[in-house]
């Protein structure tokens, strides 16, 4: 079962129009893009389990429009019903936005603390942010800083340090939509948005659609629909000492070359014969050069890459990827016996309990 949560910005500034057919308001159009998603996931034979929740910028418990007891029906008639009466809250809605979706993970025990890591023991979801991209503001001004509070009713809470776990993924649609026509047109990709929550969705292995025209929202929405995957997010760093060097071929090439030289002044071989078997033209000389080749004898041209020097970058060293779980297709969930193991006594040293990193 892959949970989809919309959660969708009620602000007033979500009242201004867009230079599209029919002056739609931005609420209208993030209307559009929701029932737009549900349709082109629909077409998927894996949505059969998919359960859509719906929640706004709202205080709660009037933010929660379609929750874990509504279906897909009750659903579109409440995203139907939304109206643009508030501030954009955002920190407070999404922060409780994760806690309606970790409201049960405690009595299923999906997290297995303190048992190792179980990634074939997870419930995918994906959070969807509908938003203009304004400013934060609340009811003591506007915001600089985009912060979730950290304050969690749900019981178990304190044992993670994140508000997320591992498979949970924030996506943005962040809506640029001018009420001018545009004077540039589309680029082929879709960029990244500069507001706060791109940093947010970095975090958690989604990503942020900085959308301008109504072409680039249909791009960007048929790009979610592929990316809702069973899966979870891990951070690989690296560990210990690297390892031995590998010697390079032109290394062992340089070794074989002076070899063969021994050999053939031992056997008497003329020096000009020898000359005349390996020795270039000047024409082939500069051809090689310039193309990097690899000449005869083994013995790499200027341009070859030079295995060393190719493993000197460090980006493989810290680096978050989604690590996909296949479903079995005979029981429709994940299959799995080994844990990921994680120390099992904490340490005594420590003044506190260590809290568990979901990422």
């Amino acid at each position: 079962m892959t949970i989809i949560v919309f959660l969708i910005d009620t602000s007033a500034s979500m009242n201004q129009r867009a230079y599209l057919g029919g002056r739609p308001t931005l609420l209208d159009v993030a209307k559009g893009a929701v029932e737009t998603f549900v349709k082109v996931r629909q077409r998927s034979p894996e949505s059969r389990g998919d359960r859509y929740m719906l929640l706004t910028f709202e205080d709660p418990p009037a933010n929660i429009k379609a929750g874990w007891k509504e279906n897909l029906a009750t659903f579109m008639n409440e995203l139907k019903n939304l109206q643009c009466v508030g501030m954009t809250t955002m920190g407070a809605a999404l922060k409780h936005a994760f806690d309606v979706l970790n409201i049960n993970r405690m009595q299923t025990g999906i997290d297995t603390y303190g048992q190792g890591r179980c990634p074939y023991f997870l419930e995918p979801s994906v959070i969807v942010v509908i938003t203009d991209g304004g400013k934060l503001s609340n009811s003591a001004g506007v915001q600089e800083d985009f912060n979730l509070p950290m304050h969690s009713p749900i019981p178990g809470s304190e044992l993670t340090r994140e508000p997320f776990r591992w498979d949970q993924r924030l996506f943005s649609l962040v809506l640029r939509l001018s009420g001018t026509p545009a004077l540039d047109r589309d680029v082929g990709l879709v960029p990244s948005d500069t507001s706060p929550i791109d940093a947010m969705c970095e975090v958690t292995g989604g990503r942020s659609y900085c959308i301008t025209s109504h072409r680039m929202l249909m791009q960007c929405i048929d790009s979610l629909v592929q990316k809702v995957q069973s899966g979870v997010v891990i951070n690989f760093e690296k560990m210990g000492p690297d390892p031995l060097p590998v010697i390079s071929e032109g290394t062992k090439a340089d070794s074989d070359v002076t070899i063969a030289e021994n050999d053939s002044e031992s056997k008497g071989n003329n020096d000009k014969e020898w000359d005349k078997d390996y020795s270039l033209t000047s024409e082939e000389d500069s051809n090689n050069k310039n193309n990097g080749v690899r000449l005869s004898n083994g013995v790499p041209g200027n341009n070859a890459v030079n295995p060393l020097s190719a493993s000197s970058s460090t980006a493989w060293h810290t680096c978050r990827r989604l690590i996909y779980v296949p479903r079995s297709a005979q029981k429709g969930f994940a299959v799995g016996f080994w844990p990921i193991p994680e120390s099992f006594w904490p340490d005594l040293s420590s003044s506190s309990l260590v809290s568990f990193i979901m990422m």
